[in-house]
């Protein structure tokens, strides 16, 4: 009797039931996430009416992943289904055969499940791959022409730009499906004994021969069609020998006919092993000789040859070989980055005596900016704070404005919630979502204007219906008609509010404190914001932000909004995904509305011949993660600033203004999104297009670019002697931290007029006296990138030499050391060179701040040097002393032996100690003594109007005391020597207590 082996049981109805409800959950929650992530997201850009962003990128993924999973699996599947049909239905018995008998019968069953659920599988990774190449398949279908041809194959850069990288991309898929293709089909030809490692006979079935050789010879042929990619891959490169970017001497020489001739060996091996192994001699031998000739080919042609070029031919004369290939990289970089229109103007600068002009000019002097925004934001904060959830920031902004009449720079700030800065009684849910949701003010200041013995002179962002009168302006100077802040910097993703609420009639959002000491208190009133009153929204954004109290609180009613993606940067980021955007947004004031400006760049890295570089790297230094967002590290060889994007502070609105009306690849990406996704430059409205500057992440690529390429000359370029570098911070060299570009209002030789510019000044390369000054500006809507050349080995000195010079003079240093202590500390502001009169002028401000708790800076004194930044220094009150004493000292030394005299208030070494202060000095030093006791009293009391007057006092006390010096000595003014007032008085003011 033959036993039957019992057939496996069927799984009860229960039990059944029970999987798929625990398949059915465990897709929900894993689908869940997604689903409620695309949900709220189409809520948002539907918010901000830029749906059309959310569906194109959401649809091109899609298809992606559904074209090129699709392709993968149907290439894969149908690969392994071959292999399995072309199985040779008796295998010679062998030990091997027998082993695998086990697997043939546990696949033969249901092989078709088999080989779908391992194409299914290999395509959902090929097709998450492919989704993530959304934006190179949208530029490559929208893809535009440059009208510039590389220098080698005379192809519209626009191939480069837009159809290189998604070729590259495809040739790496195909590879990768030939190659999953020839290992799945040799598998399943082994298991079904197509191919035999044991036995009598061949080796290899005549079906499973010829599929796998026709696979290796689609391997090949997809070779050649690389190799031809390659060719173009060439002006991609960097070029080790020379050190620039794209092919060399060698390469198009010796590499580049050795990529055709691989092409088309390739083409042929292709060919011998389809014919030689399935039609001719039947077997691998030939065709294996067939790849074996083709490595050796890749390794001679490819290799050796273009080595052996380099090494013997170009090597012993590097310049003269690359010379041509050097000046394609000159031009391609200057190109690409935008350097090709930069002016460059020879600046003589041999003027070394402050000329009689500095007094009378009305360009230059008079918009010197002393206010430095990163020093000042801890002064704004303090004065202008009042609450502690209130913060501007670690750096403030520099904008212009026209004020009764007159275009000057101002440093601008907005008052925004802190959330980190609430207490933890604010921080509960309710508070910090419903209750604290905006911020309060434009506060500005002119830039080269301070009050109250060193303070900022504010003239708008008052929180109360007055301001002060004493250290600030009576009337708001920059009105704002809606100044509240719902969208600012300091804000990040978790930082949502519910606004729009109103409970039991009345307001609930905290809008501002009063002058009386109370609390207003709003509604929002915008059309921002997604509205959550239904059920179901409040239970989809719960879900999201994982908060029951959406569902459960009373603060959400049929009435509220939900605000989120609140920081600007991000803002912009989400709606146009495609643009890299500047690290420093700033605020400005458009018709009585306080808007967000951020730049936008278009970039690429595959510009033939151009510079790459890592944005991270060459935007960094001093103010990054200060203020001012680091970029990503992302490597480019072209960048415009294509698009000028703006977000409003009260609702969130977001606008993209096109503003390079020339560039191809902003074109591409508006044709993508519908052709209506940027709005045309003519209409950017006439008060926005005044406040918009050179912005300072791609001023400084370009400064860093220019410091190589302003050399355009191939022979000067290789030998790199007048290359320039960015110096360090001066009053930090060693930081290793370069020096920012800073914001100027003034006029440089040969503009008609003063201008908002963006500007640096560099050194030659290993060294630190100067070699240049780089500008940046908008000349009737236009970037203008203009740099004034010093004449080689100018006695001239570089920023850190200069305040070096001006820091170490004795005199000035004793100054400097009676305004600190060890209770206070000195700081030094923007070092600004300013060319003028054929020579330089160096201003660089100096504050002090106490060592005190919540102490801020204040400006006491400003240096200047004039000339080659030590020969002329002063260090002075204000700008207009300091220029009237620095023409004196031109004059004492056009009078006497044409030497300049010693620093203000220096006197020739006598050996001696200085006599004690008598009559008038000593009555003066008194008085200083008094006044700064009366800084301490004001200090301690915290009363702020008091300490405004007794800063003034102060100040007056110090002016008097100068002269009484004068008087006494005959010289010019200085400080107090040691022995008099403690230099305690130069300490900044009070907590505030507000």
């Amino acid at each position: 009797m033959v036993m039957r082996s019992s057939p496996m049981p069927r799984m009860s109805r229960r039990g059944r039931v029970t999987v798929s409800v625990l398949i059915g959950v465990f897709l929900l929650f894993t689908l869940l996430g997604w689903g409620v992530q695309a949900w709220t997201d189409w809520l948002w850009f539907d918010e901000v009416d830029y749906t059309q962003v959310f569906t194109g990128v959401l649809t091109t993924r899609i298809l992606l992943f559904l074209a090129i999973g699709l392709a993968m699996a149907v290439v894969i599947g149908g690969n392994l289904w071959l292999a399995y049909r072309l199985r040779p239905l008796l295998r010679p018995h062998s030990p091997e055969q027998a082993t695998l008998d086990r697997y043939r019968m546990l696949l033969t069953p249901r092989i078709g499940t088999w080989i779908a659920v391992l194409s299914i599988v290999v395509g959902l990774f090929a097709g998450l791959s492919a989704q993530s190449r959304w934006s190179e398949w949208l530029l490559f279908r929208n893809s535009q022409d440059f009208g510039v041809t590389d220098p080698e194959f005379n192809a519209d850069i626009g191939f480069y730009i837009f159809e290189f990288p998604f070729w590259r991309y495809l040739i790496g898929v195909g590879f990768t499906a030939v190659v999953l293709s020839v290992i799945g089909a040799l598998a399943v030809h082994y298991i079904f004994g197509g191919v035999r490692l044991q036995g009598v006979g061949d080796r290899m079935t005549n079906g499973a021969r010829a599929h796998l050789t026709t696979l290796v010879a689609v391997f090949v042929l997809l070779k050649a069609v690389a190799y031809v990619l390659d060719r173009r891959a060439l002006l991609l490169e960097y070029n080790e020998e020379a050190k620039i970017y794209g092919a060399g001497y060698a390469d198009i020489n010796a590499l580049l006919p050795a990529k055709e001739i691989l092409a088309y060996i390739s083409i042929v091996v292709a060919i011998a092993i389809i014919v030689f192994s399935n039609a001719v001699m039947r077997n691998l031998v030939w065709p294996g000789v067939s790849l074996a000739l083709l490595g050796i080919s890749a390794v001679a042609i490819g290799g050796i040859y273009p080595w052996a070029v380099q090494t013997f031919e170009v090597n012993p004369s590097l310049r003269d070989k690359e010379s041509e290939y050097i000046g394609r990289s000159i031009e391609a970089t200057r190109q690409a980055f935008g350097l090709a229109a930069a002016t460059t103007t020879p600046y003589g600068a041999n003027n070394l005596t402050p000329p009689e002009s500095l007094a009378t000019d009305t360009n230059v002097v008079p918009n010197i900016r002393l206010l430095d925004p990163q020093l000042v934001s801890e002064t704004y904060t303090q004065l202008q704070q009042v609450r502690g959830f209130y913060d501007f920031g670690p750096k403030l902004d520099i904008d212009r404005y026209n004020v009764n009449g007159r275009t000057q720079d101002y440093v601008v700030g907005v008052r925004e919630i802190n959330y980190r800065g609430l207490s933890e009684q604010q921080s509960n849910w309710i508070n910090r979502h419903t209750v604290f949701t905006h911020g309060y003010g434009l506060v500005g200041a002119p830039a080269n204007q301070v009050v109250c013995g060193g303070q900022p002179f504010f003239v708008s962002g008052f929180l109360g219906d007055q301001a002060q009168e004493q250290c600030s302006s009576s009337t708001e100077q920059i009105p704002a008609q809606q100044p509240r802040i719902y969208y600012g910097e300091q804000m990040d993703t978790t930082d949502y509010a519910i606004v729009g609420q109103v409970t039991e009639g009345r307001n609930v959002e905290f809008d501002r404190p009063t002058s009386g000491g109370g609390e207003d208190y709003y509604t929002y009133t915008g059309e921002g914001g997604v509205e959550i009153g239904s059920f179901a929204r409040k239970l989809l954004y719960s879900i999201k932000e994982q908060e029951t109290n959406f569902l459960l609180s009373d603060a959400v009613n049929e009435n509220s909004k939900l605000l989120y993606v609140r920081n600007p940067r991000d803002r912009v980021e989400k709606v146009a995904p495609f643009l890299t955007v500047d690290g420093d947004p700033y605020p400005a004031l458009i018709d009585g509305r306080i808007q967000w400006i951020v730049d936008g760049y278009t970039t690429s890295a595959t510009y033939p011949y151009a510079e790459r570089i890592n944005l991270q790297t060459e935007t960094a230094d001093e103010l990054t993660g200060l203020g001012t967002f680091q970029l990503a590290r992302e490597n480019v060889n072209y960048i415009r600033n294509s698009v000028k994007a703006t977000v409003d502070a009260y609702d969130g609105t977001v606008r993209l203004y096109e503003f390079d009306e020339v560039d191809p690849v902003l074109k591409a990406w508006n044709k993508a999104f519908g052709g209506d996704l940027v709005i045309p430059k003519a209409e950017i409205p006439a008060e926005l297009n005044q406040h918009f500057r050179y912005p300072a992440d791609l001023f400084k690529v370009q400064r860093n670019l220019l410091a190589k390429f302003h050399v355009t000359d191939p022979s000067e370029f290789f030998s790199g002697q007048d290359f320039w570098e960015v110096p360090n911070v001066p009053d930090a060299p060693d930081s290793n931290k370069k020096q920012p570009p800073y914001y100027l209002y003034t006029q440089f030789p040969g503009q008609e007029g003063p201008r908002f510019q963006l500007t640096s000044a560099v050194t030659p390369a290993g060294r630190q006296n100067l070699a240049a000054l780089i500008s940046g500006s908008y000349v009737d809507g236009k970037p203008q990138l203009a740099m004034w050349e010093l004449p080689d080995q100018t006695a001239v000195s570089g920023p850190v030499q200069v305040h070096q010079r001006m820091t170490n003079n004795a005199t000035i240093r004793q100054q400097l050391n009676l305004l600190s202590s060890n209770q206070a500390q000195v700081q030094y502001g923007n070092l600004l060179s300013l060319p003028f009169g054929n020579g330089m002028l160096y201003v660089e401000p100096v504050y002090v701040k106490s060592n005190q708790q919540n102490a801020y800076p204040l400006l006491q004194r400003v240096l200047l040097s004039y000339g080659d930044g030590g020969s002329y220094v002063v260090l002075a009150n204000n700008i207009k002393e300091g220029i009237e004493q620095l023409i004196e000292q031109g004059r004492q030394a056009q009078a006497g032996n044409g030497q300049p005299p010693p620093p203000t208030g220096e006197q020739p070494p006598t050996g001696n100690e200085p006599p004690p202060m008598t009559g008038p000095l000593a009555e003066a030093a008194a008085q200083v003594q008094t006044a700064i006791a009366e800084v301490k009293a004001a200090q301690t009391s915290g009363d702020f109007e008091r300490y405004g007057r007794a800063l003034a006092a102060l100040d007056q006390a110090m002016t008097a005391f100068q002269q009484a010096q004068q008087a006494a000595g005959g010289g010019t003014p200085a400080n107090p020597p040691p022995a008099s007032p403690s230099p305690e008085a130069s300490e900044p003011s009070p907590t505030p207590t507000g």
